[in-house]
Order: C-alpha cells, then structure tokens, then sequence
C-alpha cells in the first residue's frame, strides 16, 4: 500500500527544470479544460478519432437576442432524486468506541516487534464503515471545564479496568453515575498538581518561556490536565491497548489527546514544536533501538533549549528497584544507557532530584557539531525533511538545528513568552522559511479570522455560549487563526494541517503557542510499483470500465505515462493529478474530456480516505474550512463527513465553509446524517461564492442493550 509522502513543498534541485516543464503543462491544461467547461453553446461536438469539425460563431440577431441571467456556477441542473439518495444506517452498537486506524483486529496482521502493530493501520476502501457511530446508551453531554477536569459521566466511557487495575495508584475510580479522576498516577501519590509544583522548583514554569509540552505515554492525562492552569498546553497520546480508554478518559475530561505510540514512525509533528516533553513511567525502552531511537526522535520534536523530563524507572532507582520487581544490575545498566544517549545527543541533565531527572536541549548545535569527533554517532542528518513526519520512517541520525551566527544565539530565533508569543510574527514566517507568507499576510490573517469568528458566534449563539464547547476541531488550519481568535474562551482547538495543504504551516501553530498534529484525509493506494501491467490489473479490480475501445487504449497509454514519469522522479511520491495533468498532453488520445472524467473516476477509486487516531465523540465543536475544496476529486465526500460525524459528540456543532456547489452537496448529505443544518451567506455579504454551513449532531444512541429492539444495521 503506498501512501502519498508529505514532500509537497519542493521537488529536489536536479529535477527543477522537469517541475517548470509541469507546470506550464498543468496551467496549459487547466485553461484548455476550463475553456471547454465554461463554453456554453448548443453545437454537438463530435469526439471520434476522424472528427475534423470547424465551429464557426453564428453573427449576432439583434432581434432575437435574449438577456441571460441565469446562474454561471456550475451547479446547473440538480441531480435527480435517485442520484441524490444517501444512505447511512445506524452502525452495529459494537462499534460505538470504533477507531478505524487503530482497530485491534487488524492491527494483529502487523509486524509485533517494537510495537508497531499499534501503530496507524487504516482499513482498505472496501473495509471502510458506511454508517453512523453510534454513542452508548445513555450518553449524556459531558460536564463543563473546569469540572470535567475531576468528573465525567460512566455512561460515556463505560469501562471499570483501569478503576482495578490501577487502584492504588489513583487515575480513576467509579462514584455512582460518575467517573472520578483524583489526580493521582504511578509516579506522583499526592496527586498532579503537587508533582507539578515539584517540576517547578527545578525549571520554570511560570513564566511564559514553556507554552507547548507533549506527554508520552500519558495515562489518563492528568500532567497535561492540571498544567492548563499554569497557561502549558499539552498534546498527551497513549497507544490504544490494554488499558483500552486512557486516551478516551482523557478527552472526556477535556484534556488535548491523541492515540499514538513510538515504534517505528516519527510523531505526527513538525521539527522543533514543544518546549517540553514528558514521560512518567511510561516504559518507553529510551535507550534501545539504533543508539536511542525513540530520544532522538525527541530530540527532533523539542525546540532549541527545551526540557525532557523523565520520573519512574530508572530514575531513583536505588530506592526503588524492589517494589519495581527488577533488579539493581539491570536498573542501573537502563540509566547509564540513557544518560549515553542523552549526552550523545549533547543534552545537558540540568537536575536529578529524588524521583525527577531533567535534561536540556542545548540551544544551538555549534558545540554539538564540534564533539562529533568524540561521539560517532548519531551523526547529523544531511538529506532529509526534519518538519516531514507523516507515516515518515524515524531516523537514527541527528536534526541538525539551524545554523547561528555566534555561538549565544537560539537556533532559529527566540520566542517570545507567552502570551505575547500567541501574535508575534513566528520566525519561521520573518526568516523567510515559509515561501509566499510575510510577516504583513500574518497580521492581516489575524485580523481576518477575529472577524469570522465573531460572526459565527453572532450566527451560532451555542459557540458564543462560555462553557458549552470544550474540545474543539480545525481540519484545515492554515496559520491557526481560528484557534488564535479563540483564545480567551475556556476553549482548546486541534489544529490539523492536512499533509495535502499547499503549506506546510504546522511549525508556525506550534511557533505561535496552539496545538496540533498533521493528518492526511486521503491516501493513494495503489502499488508502489508503478508498473503498466500492475495499474491495468488495479484497474480491473476496482471495475473501472469504458465502452470504447479509443478509451480503453488511453487507459493502457496513461498507465505507460505513469511509468515513465516515475522512472523521471515522480512516482509514488508525488500526486496522482500532476501525473493526470502530465498525461492529458504528452500521452496519446489526451484531448478527450470523457477520459479526463475516467481518469478522475480513477483517481477516486484508487484512494480513500483516512480517520483520525482519536475515539468517537472526541470533539465538541468541528470547523472545516476549505477542506472540501482541497480534497476535491480525492476523497470521496461521504467519507469525510462520516468521519466528522464519528468523531463529534451529540448536540456538536459543526461550521464548513466552501465554495456554494460544494456546500450544496455536503448539505445534501449531512442531511440525512441526522444533522441539522443550514447554509448561510460570507461574512462579507451574499454576492461572495464561498459560503458557509452552520450544523448540528442530533441526540440519538444505541438503543438499551437491555432490551430486544432487533439487531442495528451494520
């Protein structure tokens, strides 16, 4: 199965002449496509080989000219009712806490060293679920923030086993309708707010230097739950696996979560994202795997200067290697390995004090570069794209920060402290390191969104309403205007930005203070192997069929296309419709707009979309700009929506903004999703095409177990 890498941003130096041959092809082709589409007459064209017909223009009847004023959008002619038919069934009850990329059945086809079975293993097309998720019976709208910190309903995550299985160690216990989270964990008995205040004795937390922290292996979340009141945002991902739910707890109680794990990938984040990271016994074998793997990957992740905090074993290991059931040879053997790493990496332990080690990040790589002679290895990474991490295999090489002037500078540039860092111009923008953004685009784009976001509030009185949204989604977040706008509301917003996006704008959420993660909604699946005789049998199984035998031949030719194009660079690593734009000029037959629609049937047949790795009914609030408009001739739409509808919770609201003929066909849809929805006009009044779609969740559940209802549609 290939997946489309995130190297959008640059083709490599040698193939540049190939990439401008491209894209004069591509706008040459958008023209002429466009011209056609856009040409109105009533003339039979005629598409056979031996058509050899000249169109000549009729002189103008002043008599009989007509004014036209009907409308030039595309949406011209409404499908019929029967083409305009969805239908998306109730899911079986079973599936209620289904996450689609981490399903335990198929993760069990996968390779079980390091893990990596629990890693992202999305279903083929054919496995993917077309119906609604539904919510347990009797589902209730979860507590408002802060009480959700301490409280959620049972009802909503019906499981008891972390209750037993960590008992004495205080994340959770069962009060009646109620699930209570004391605060506790394995490392820290007198709760998280006591170990924080134990962290900030030994770094500073208070004054806005660390903003962003990640949490690995993070339980139940409560480190990231109770560090919100010290203004540190905090990512915390768990695997799905025994346990089940602790990523699932988390977001119940309003906590930013994702599910992940360290085995074989890089974490979905750009290069130099948190000022923080933390793991509190999390059993991460840190120094294993090629000289230390998983902290190089860290490494990766944390900015110039940042801290790893480490609690559990081994630390403190001399008074603990009893009641650990291990031995003190092998304890000790675990912290002298990750203190090699750790200086291989030239980290600096700032501190070790009773059961909490801190290590630093050096700022700049002047030194570290200098002592290379004394560590071997890792060695610095020459090639490769430090910000790429989507379904990217993690390196054994080291990020080399980015060069300084002297040897007392940041790497980079100094971020401001927060909240001041939340409007700053972020560095990646000032140091020219995101092509076609400025530092004037950056104001003007905050100012932009503060307007939108006011006007969905004065439309949506539910999202003005303090208290009634917690958890919130941006699918497609740009430079993370939405979320910024909403700062001051008791309020986080996961920022995705899709590996498809024109931009690769992660780094500048991260530099601004938010959150977020990459997420692609669509994957290519066809064979890496680009072969002709392979795409032709791809063909056939996914029952792409023509009536022509021209078409037929086209078919076979653009297969050839696709051949030859990888052999020159493109291949499995580049998108499908730059081959498909490529292959309507220098392949034969590529003047027929019937193949154009094949090829694109093709595309869409050959893809599919993806879920997030997150649990049903994650978010409170989902807003999706553009989204559908980037993933258009891509992802089937359905697919999407269905996603959004399995990760919103009943009663979430949900805002789309797209081009009007889109936002008719999403609307057409979601209407029989039980949403309720309606269109509304741009900000900026009724003659703008983008427009906007303000919905809905219905209230709906499984229905009581208890009870004989018939089985649910699956």
């Amino acid at each position: 199965m290939a997946i489309l890498s995130p190297s959008f941003l640059t083709f490599k130096a040698k193939k540049l002449n190939l990439y401008k041959i491209t894209i004069t092809v591509i706008l040459s082709t958008i023209s002429y496509l466009a011209g056609f589409q856009n040409f109105r007459g009533s003339i039979s064209i005629d598409t056979t080989p031996s058509s050899n017909t000249v169109f000549r223009c009729a002189p103008a009847d002043h008599k009989t000219t007509k004014l036209d004023f009907g409308a030039h959008h595309f949406a011209l002619i409404p499908p019929s009712p029967v083409a305009r038919e969805h239908h998306f069934p109730p899911c079986d009850p079973k599936y209620s806490e289904y996450t689609p990329c981490e399903d335990a059945k198929r993760s069990l086809r996968f390779d079980r060293r390091r893990l990596i079975y629990r890693e992202r293993h999305c279903p083929e097309s054919h496995e993917i679920l077309k119906c609604c998720v539904p919510a347990p019976h009797g589902y209730k709208v979860p507590f408002k923030w802060p009480e959700s910190r301490e409280s959620a309903w049972y009802a909503n995550v019906p499981h008891k086993d972390l209750t037993v299985e960590k008992k004495n160690q205080n994340w959770v216990r069962v009060q009646g309708e109620r699930l209570r989270f004391p605060g506790g964990g394995t490392m820290f008995p007198r709760g998280a707010d006591a170990y924080i205040d134990d962290i900030g004795k030994l770094i500073n937390l208070k004054d806005g230097s660390i903003r962003t922290a990640i949490d690995t292996g993070c339980g139940v979340a409560s480190w990231g739950a109770y560090l919100l009141s010290r203004n540190i945002l905090t990512v915390s991902f768990a695997p799905r696996d025994t346990h089940v739910s602790q990523v699932q707890f988390a977001l119940e109680r309003g906590v930013p979560a994702l599910i992940g794990i360290l085995a074989s990938i890089r974490l979905p984040y750009p290069s130099r994202s948190f000022d923080m990271a933390h793991c509190s016994r999390c059993l991460i074998p840190w120094g294993q795997y090629a000289d230390g793997q998983y902290l190089i990957e860290i490494d990766r992740i944390l900015r110039p200067g940042g801290y790893w905090i480490l609690s559990g074993p081994p630390v403190n290991w001399e008074t603990h290697w009893r009641g650990w059931n291990r031995t003190r040879e092998d304890l000790q053997a675990e912290q002298s390995q990750i203190e090699r790493v750790a200086k291989s990496l030239c980290w600096r332990k700032l501190v070790q004090r009773k059961d909490i080690a801190i290590w630093q990040k050096p700022t700049n790589h002047v030194h570290c570069k200098a002592n290379r002679r004394v560590f071997k290895r890792p060695l610095f990474c020459n090639s490769q794209n430090p910000d790429m991490a989507w379904y990217t295999k993690m390196e054994t090489c080291l990020t080399p920060l980015p060069e300084v002037a002297g040897i007392g500078d940041i790497a980079g540039g100094q971020l401001a402290k927060w909240p001041e860092r939340l409007e700053a111009i972020p560095s990646r923008i000032s140091g020219g390191s995101l092509e076609g953004v400025t530092a004037n685009n950056f104001v003007e784009n905050s100012r932009l969104w503060k307007k939108r976001v006011a006007y969905y509030k004065n439309v949506d009185f539910q999202l003005a309403k303090t208290g009634r949204y917690r958890n919130l989604l941006d699918m497609n977040a740009h430079l993370g205007g939405f979320a910024a706008a909403l700062v001051d509301d008791p309020v986080w917003v996961m920022n995705v930005v899709p590996v498809q996006a024109k931009m690769n704008t992660l780094g500048v959420i991260f530099q601004r203070g938010l959150i977020g993660t990459y997420q692609n909604w669509y994957a290519f699946q066809s064979p890496s192997n680009l072969g002709t005789d392979i795409l032709i049998r791809d063909l056939e199984k996914q029952q792409v069929k023509t009536t022509q035998t021209r078409h037929r031949f086209s078919v076979a030719a653009f297969a050839d296309c696709m051949k030859l194009a990888g052999q020159s660079g493109f291949g499995k690593t580049y998108d499908f419709d730059l081959l498909l734009s490529v292959h309507l000029i220098i392949c034969p037959d590529a003047h027929s707009i019937m193949l154009r629609l094949l090829l694109t049937a093709l595309l869409i047949s050959l893809s599919r979309c993806e879920a997030m790795s997150t649990y049903p009914r994650t978010y409170d609030f989902v807003h999706a700009d553009s989204l559908f408009s980037l993933y258009k001739n891509r992802c089937d739409m359905e697919d999407i929506l269905l996603e959004m509808d399995r990760i919103l919770r009943p009663e979430g609201s949900v805002i789309i903004r797209d081009d009007v003929d889109i936002l008719l066909n999403v609307k057409a849809i979601v209407d029989v999703m039980q949403w309720d929805g309606r269109i509304a006009d741009h900000e900026d009044g009724p003659h703008e095409r983008e427009k906007i779609l303000f919905a809905t969740k219905k209230y709906w559940t499984a229905p009581n177990p208890d009870q004989d209802q018939g089985r649910v549609a699956d």
